[in-house]
């Protein structure tokens, strides 16, 4: 199975880490972001409040599990519905939802879909509202990673949610899958999904020193490699931010395997709205517009480095892009 990652880094605007992030792959539960989202926008726009009993019908009720269990007749708060999506993954919520705001699911999953056409999700279908299997249903990393920074840019009063770890309805106590919230110190969100076919996705956001990275894993092989992986994005991106912050210019260490080495041009001022800016940036680069990385290689021998890093220089001196070496010293046997 084929992973698809993305990384953003919200401060500078740039994407860290890129793997097949165009390569469809269904959603799983990451479907239920957008069924929040579509939530969340009926509660901004009165539509709804977190006290409004949303009904059960009879198709909601026999969803499969994951599910809460609702019976026909039944009906169920919307922040309970929110806390159920986010840490239960209910299906059988999910289906509730699509019902209450699109009458009936299939219509709302027409919604979804033209919701994240609205938000430049271009390689995105939704058929249903929880994730369950649908062969018409994909999305890829990157039209998640932009769900994602849309739910935070858009219902910042509604993120908290995304950092539930747990929930009680009807004196049971339910725990969330979401393994990242409690093993990544500053991770505070997004959401996990499985389905035999996609594999184990998640959409991830962590915090340290006051930069945010969001991650997105699709493909795992099992929840607990989709974990160690994502952990690893992260610290390596943190790390990576922490290189980049020490100068205008910087190199890349071998902290990072085999990526190469980077020489960056001085970063552009950031400016209030870092998230909107980032989503700009990925319509720019939808557009096929390059960014200000040139990629040259990690030396051993700084001469070497450096006449590299000088013939790199001349094919975009249009630019103005000045050559310069960063000698980072590093610890061998790691």
């Amino acid at each position: 199975m084929v992973r698809r990652v993305q990384e953003h880094d919200l401060e500078t605007g740039q994407v860290r880490h890129a793997v097949n992030i165009n390569t469809r792959n269904y959603p799983a539960s990451l479907t239920k972001l957008m069924t929040l989202y579509l939530l969340f926008e009926a509660l901004d726009a009165k539509k709804l409040n977190f006290d409004t009993r949303l009904a059960v019908s009879k198709r909601a009720a026999r969803q499969p599990a994951s599910r809460l269990g609702l019976r026909a007749g039944q009906s169920i708060k919307v922040r309970t519905a929110i806390q159920a999506l986010v840490i239960k993954s209910a299906n059988d919520v999910a289906s509730v939802v699509g019902e209450a705001l699109g009458r009936t699911e299939r219509r709302f999953a027409l919604l979804m879909t033209a919701k994240a056409r609205k938000l430049g999700m271009s390689r995105t279908t939704f058929r249903n509202a929880s994730g369950l299997p649908d062969d018409v249903q994909v999305t890829t990393a990157r039209d998640m990673a932009r769900l994602a920074l849309h739910l935070m840019q858009d219902f910042p009063g509604y993120y908290d949610y995304f950092a539930s770890t747990r929930f009680s309805y009807r004196g049971k106590l339910y725990r969330g899958h979401n393994r990242v919230l409690t093993r990544y110190p500053g991770a505070d969100g997004l959401k996990t999904g499985f389905i035999s076919a996609s594999g184990f996705n998640i959409a991830t956001s962590a915090v340290r020193d006051g930069r945010r990275i969001v991650s997105v894993v699709m493909g795992g092989f099992t929840a607990r490699s989709r974990d160690d992986h994502v952990i690893d994005l992260l610290d390596r991106g943190f790390a990576r931010a922490a290189l980049m912050d020490r100068g205008d210019w910087v190199a890349k260490t071998a902290i990072f395997d085999n990526e190469p080495a980077v020489i960056r041009h001085p970063a552009q001022p950031v400016g209030e709205d870092p998230i909107g800016q980032l989503i700009a940036g990925l319509d720019k680069q939808d557009a096929g517009v390059v960014g200000w990385a040139v990629q040259v290689g990690a030396f051993s021998d700084s001469r070497q480095a450096r006449a590299l890093a000088s013939r790199a220089a001349g094919y975009v001196d249009a630019a103005g892009a000045v050559p310069s070496v960063s000698v980072t010293p590093t610890e061998s046997g790691q």
